[in-house]
């Protein structure tokens, strides 16, 4: 799927300079660092949701050592 994507003239220099530091296309950067801001969501919302379930399962000795 086709998409344009509108940069600023400042967002447009930083990721020219970075595609030329990485040896690659603007494109590619742009796609890398979706790919990796996704990773990073799923990751933070995989590490919650086992909190939630250690919390829930755990939740009797948490609150005593709360109250401790």
């Amino acid at each position: 799927m086709a998409m344009t994507l509108r940069l600023t003239d400042e967002e447009t220099a930083l990721l020219r300079r970075q595609a030329e530091r990485e040896g690659r296309s603007m494109q590619e950067v742009v796609r890398l660092a979706i790919q990796e801001h996704i990773a990073r969501y799923e990751h933070t919302e995989r590490v919650r949701l086992a909190a939630r379930r250690v919390a829930s399962h755990h939740n009797e000795i948490l609150n005593r050592l709360k109250d401790a």
